[in-house]
Parts: structure tokens; sequence; C-alpha cells
């Protein structure tokens, strides 16, 4: 895989799961509020829910344009947005486990590693821009003679 596809893959990961996410909170807050993970901060808040439901789907929308475009500046900048928003996420959970018993707090942290592991080595696919190069067009493509 090449890394223009590699990085289009992972935008595309950290899209669908915004959206997803973005549209179960937005349209079904309690059944959120319901998920062990959430619930045990309580108390259960429909408007922060709903706020944050529309975050996800705004972040949702920059990772997908992003996908779209494979412009360098926007894959940067939605890729920092997210991970902004990941590490702050994990900061604030690792420091409330305590409801939570060993094995899901284990697990809860590991999932939300990921969420900040993977646009990070995101960031360092896109950081040098060789993922962003056009082919060069003196290049032919062609099948060897014979």
């Amino acid at each position: 895989m090449s890394r223009r596809a590699g990085l289009r893959t992972g935008l595309g990961v950290l899209a669908g799961g915004q959206l997803v996410l973005g549209l179960w909170i937005l349209l079904l807050p309690r059944l959120f509020w319901k998920w062990p993970w959430v619930s045990h901060l309580p108390p259960y808040n429909e408007h922060l829910l709903r706020d944050f439901g529309g975050a996800s789907l705004a972040l949702a929308v920059v990772l997908c344009a992003a996908v779209a475009t494979m412009e360098r500046r926007l894959v940067l900048t939605a890729l920092t947005a997210y991970l902004v928003s990941s590490v702050a996420h994990l900061l604030f959970h690792a420091r409330h486990l305590e409801p939570l018993p060993a094995a899901s707090a284990a697990g809860f942290m590991a999932l939300l590693g990921v969420a900040v592991l993977l646009p990070a080595v995101l960031v360092w696919l896109a950081a040098d821009g060789t993922a962003f190069r056009a082919p060069d067009p003196a290049v032919r493509r062609s099948a060897p003679p014979g």
C-alpha cells in the first residue's frame, strides 16, 4: 500500500468513526449515555451530549474533505484537530477511571490510546509530503516491449 493510500485509508477510518459517533450521540443521546464508559460520570446532560454529537459530525466533515481532496494542509489540519480532541479525551478519562472495573478501564484506555496513536502515525505519514506528490508526468507507465 502506498503512503497516499495508507493516509487516505486512515483518514477514512477516522472520518467514519466520527460520523457514526456523531450521529449516534446527536440522534440517540440516551442510548449513548447508557454505554458504561460514559454513564459512570453523571449527571446526564442531553444538551451537552447533543453539542458533542454535533462537534463530532463537524470533525467528520473536515476529515471527509481531507479524504476527498488529499490536500496536504487540509489533511494536516484535520489530523491535528482530531489529535487535539483525542489527547484531551484520553487525559480526562485517564484521571476518572476509578468507577470502572480494572478490565473495562484497561480496554477503555487501550481504545483511547489507539485514538491518539492512529492520527499521530497519520501526521507522521503526511508530514514529509511524499504522499501528496503527483507522479512525474515524464515517467510513462507502459508495458515493456516484447
